[in-house]
C-alpha cells in the first residue's frame, strides 16, 4: 500500500524536501535543506562541487534514502512509492545510461516501452534535432548529440518532473537553444523542472527560480532578477587571463588593491563607481599590457555576481 502523501496528489507542489538530511558515514553532505518546486515551474540549483546538490536530486529520485527529513514528489514518498515516482519523472545524466551500441532511434524505441502513454521515438528525435544521426552509435555521437539523446530520454515518457544534470554542458550554440526551447516547452505544458547547473548564464536564461546551496544548506531563494539585486555594490566586473597582478590593476583603476578580486581564476572585480574614467582608464591599462578581456559589466546586477557574492558569504 502507498503511504500517505504529505500534499494530494495535482494541489500540492510538485517537489517537497523538509528538513532534508544525507550522510554518507561521518560526513553530511546535506544540512536541513527545505524547498518547494510547482509544475509549471524551472528550479535552477546552484552551488559549487560538494554543496549537496547531487545528494539532494538523487533522494528525490529516490536513489537515495533520507537520514533524517522528508521529501515528496507528486505527494509520494520517492522510496517506499519508487514505482509511482518512476513513472511520472524524466532523469536526464550529464553522462552515460545507453549502450554504446546502441543508436538514438533504437534506444529510445527501447526506453518507449518502458511507459504506458509515451512520447513517439521519431517525433523525438525532431525534438531534439537528432534525426540525421538517428542510426548513429551512440558512441560515436558528439558530447553534444550524446546530451540531446539524454534529454530525450528523460522526455519519453511525458513526465510531470523532469529532473535535468548539467543540460547544456558540451553542447553546441544550435543545441543549447534547442534546449532551452524545449525547456521552455516543458514549463508552458505544467511539467515542474528541477535542473542543476555550474554555468550560471544558462541558469539564468532557463529558471523561473534558483536555489543556491552551500555546505549542505540553503544560502539563498529566489528568481534570478530578485537574487541578482543583491549584488548591489557598485563594482567593475571583467574575465581576463588568470592571476593578473591584483596591485597593478587597482593602480590603474585608481583604487587601493583592497578593493580588487579574483573570485574565481580570470574573474576579475574591481568595487567602485563605475565612472566613464574609471573603466577607461582600466581598459586603457589592458590595452598597454596586450591583456584580452570579456564580458566587461559595469554593474553588479548578474545572476553570477549575486552568486559569487552568496558562496563567498557562506564560506565565511
Amino acid at each position: 500500500m502507498a503511504s500517505r502523501p504529505l500534499s494530494d496528489h495535482g494541489t500540492g507542489p510538485a517537489v517537497e524536501c523538509r528538513d532534508l538530511v544525507v550522510r554518507y558515514g561521518s560526513v553530511t553532505a546535506v544540512d536541513g535543506l527545505s524547498f518547494t518546486a510547482e509544475a509549471g515551474q524551472v528550479l535552477a540549483v546552484l552551488g559549487p562541487n560538494g554543496a549537496g546538490k547531487t545528494s539532494t536530486v538523487e533522494t528525490l529520485e529516490g536513489y537515495r534514502r533520507p537520514a533524517e527529513g522528508i521529501v515528496r514528489v507528486l505527494g509520494w514518498d520517492p522510496v517506499a512509492d519508487h514505482r509511482s515516482v518512476v513513472s511520472r519523472i524524466g532523469v536526464m545524466l550529464q553522462r552515460g545510461g545507453v549502450y554504446p551500441t546502441m543508436a538514438p532511434r533504437q534506444v529510445l524505441r527501447l526506453f518507449s516501452h518502458y511507459f504506458d502513454d509515451p512520447e513517439d521515438p521519431d517525433a523525438l528525435l525532431d525534438v531534439v534535432r537528432l534525426r540525421p544521426v538517428a542510426s548513429t552509435p551512440w558512441k560515436r555521437l558528439s558530447g553534444g548529440e550524446q546530451q540531446r539523446l539524454s534529454l530525450a530520454l528523460a522526455l519519453v515518457g511525458k513526465p510531470a518532473v523532469l529532473f535535468l544534470d548539467e543540460p547544456t554542458a558540451g553542447v553546441d550554440p544550435e543545441g543549447r537553444l534547442a534546449i532551452r526551447q524545449i525547456v521552455a516547452e516543458q514549463r508552458d505544458r505544467g511539467c515542474c523542472v528541477v535542473l542543476t547547473t555550474h554555468e550560471l548564464a544558462e541558469a539564468e536564461r532557463l529558471a523561473d527560480d534558483v536555489l543556491i546551496v552551500a555546505h549542505g544548506r540553503q544560502a539563498a531563494r529566489g528568481s534570478p532578477r530578485s537574487l541578482a539585486r543583491r549584488a548591489t555594490d557598485p563594482a567593475i566586473s571583467f574575465h581576463a587571463p588568470a592571476r593578473l597582478d591584483l596591485a597593478s590593476l587597482a593602480a590603474a583603476a585608481g583604487t587601493s588593491v583592497d578593493e580588487v578580486s579574483e573570485p574565481e581564476p580570470g574573474h576579475f572585480r574591481i568595487r567602485g563607481a563605475p565612472t566613464p574614467t574609471r573603466v577607461a582608464a582600466l581598459t586603457g591599462w589592458l590595452a598597454e599590457q596586450n591583456v584580452p578581456m570579456s564580458d566587461l559589466q559595469t554593474s553588479g546586477a548578474s545572476l553570477e555576481e549575486a552568486y559569487l557574492q552568496v558562496i563567498a558569504e557562506a564560506d565565511r
